[in-house]
C-alpha cells in the first residue's frame, strides 16, 4: 500500500470515529457540560499524545516553541472552539442533523483556503459551494424553507454551522505546520486546549457520583478514539493529501452517523436524506472531484 492509499484508509477511520463522536456525544450532554466533556476527553487523551510525540517522533522542541501561536490557535479553534460548540449543539439538535451539517465543511475549507491560502477557485466549485448549501438548507430547515425567512431555526443547527466554520480555520492554519510531527501537532494543541478549559472546570466542579455509566463509557470512547486516533490520523492524513481532499472524505461522518443510528433505532426523514446527498455531491464538485472523473473519462483525441 503506498503512501497516498494509506492516508485515505486513515482518513476513513478518522470519519468512522468521529461519526460515534456525535452519537456518544448525544448521550453524554444529557449529563455532562460541553466544557466538561471537552476537558475531561482531553486531559486523558493527552497521557497517549505526549508520551507518544516523545517516544514515536522525537520533534525538535525549539522548533515547537518557536510555534507556540499557531499551536495555540489550533488548540483554541480545533480543540476547544469546535467541541464545545458541538456538544451544545448536540443538546438540541440529533447526531445525524449535526452531522449533516457537518459536510458542508470540506466545501468551506476549499473557499477559506482560496481566501487565505490565495488558491483559486474554478466555477464547477463555486457551483458545488452553492449546491452543498442548499443541500444544508434544506437539512436544517426540515424541507421548509420559510422557516429560514422566519428565523425559525434550530438553535443546535445554527451552533453547528459555527462549528464547522471554526474547524476549516483550524484545518487552513493546520497547513502551515508541516514542519511539526502530526503527534507532537496534536499533542501541543490538546495541550494549550487543556491550559485554556481548566479555569471553566474549575469554577464548575463536575459531581462523578451523579454520572451514568453510558456517560463514563462515552467520555472514554471519546478519549480513545475521537481525541486521539481522529486528530492524529486526520493530521497525518492532511500532510499527504492536502487539506481540500482530506476534507471530501468528512461527508462519511453523516454515512456512519446514520449507519450507527440505525443499530440504535433512529431513522432518516426526507428532509436529512435530499439534503444530504445535495450537500455530498456538492462536496464533490467544489472539491473538484467530478472534473477529475470526467477528465479522466474523456477519450483522447486524435492528432
Amino acid at each position: 500500500m503506498n503512501q497516498k492509499h494509506l492516508a485515505w484508509v486513515l482518513l476513513v477511520l478518522t470519519n468512522l470515529f468521529w461519526a460515534g463522536n456525535y452519537v456518544f456525544g448525544k448521550y453524554v450532554t444529557a449529563e455532562i457540560s460541553p466544557v466538561w466533556i471537552t476537558f475531561s476527553r482531553w486531559v486523558l487523551a493527552l497521557c497517549a499524545l505526549l508520551p507518544m510525540a516523545m517516544l514515536l517522533e522525537k520533534p525538535d522542541w525549539q522548533a515547537v516553541r518557536r510555534a507556540w501561536l499557531p499551536l495555540l490557535g489550533m488548540g483554541l479553534l480545533g480543540v476547544v472552539g469546535y467541541n464545545l460548540l458541538l456538544y451544545e449543539a448536540l443538546a438540541f439538535t440529533s447526531p445525524l442533523n449535526a452531522a449533516l451539517v457537518n459536510s458542508l465543511n470540506p466545501a468551506l475549507i476549499v473557499l477559506f483556503s482560496a481566501y487565505l491560502l490565495r488558491e483559486r477557485m474554478t466555477g464547477g466549485q463555486y457551483a458545488g459551494l452553492a449546491l452543498s448549501l442548499v443541500g444544508v438548507l434544506i437539512t436544517i430547515t426540515r424541507g421548509d424553507v420559510t422557516l429560514f425567512a422566519r428565523f425559525q431555526l434550530n438553535r443546535g443547527d445554527l451552533l453547528m454551522l459555527l462549528a464547522i466554520t471554526v474547524w476549516t480555520l483550524y484545518s487552513v492554519l493546520g497547513k502551515r505546520l508541516a514542519h511539526i510531527p502530526p503527534i507532537t501537532t496534536t499533542a501541543v494543541s490538546a495541550l494549550w486546549a487543556v491550559l485554556l478549559l481548566l479555569p471553566f472546570a474549575a469554577l464548575n466542579p463536575l459531581s462523578v457520583g451523579q454520572i451514568s455509566s453510558l456517560s463514563l463509557i462515552g467520555i472514554l470512547y471519546m478519549a480513545v478514539f475521537p481525541s486521539v486516533g481522529s486528530y492524529l490520523l486526520w493530521n497525518m492524513a492532511v500532510r499527504v493529501t492536502g487539506a481540500n481532499q482530506a476534507g471530501v472524505t468528512l461527508h462519511l461522518i453523516p454515512v456512519f452517523t446514520a449507519l450507527l443510528g440505525f443499530a440504535l433505532g433512529d431513522g432518516v426523514s426526507a428532509a436529512q436524506l435530499i439534503g444530504g446527498l445535495l450537500v455530498c455531491t456538492g462536496v464533490l464538485l467544489t472539491t473538484g472531484l467530478i472534473e477529475q472523473r470526467l477528465k479522466k473519462a474523456k477519450p483522447a483525441e486524435h492528432v
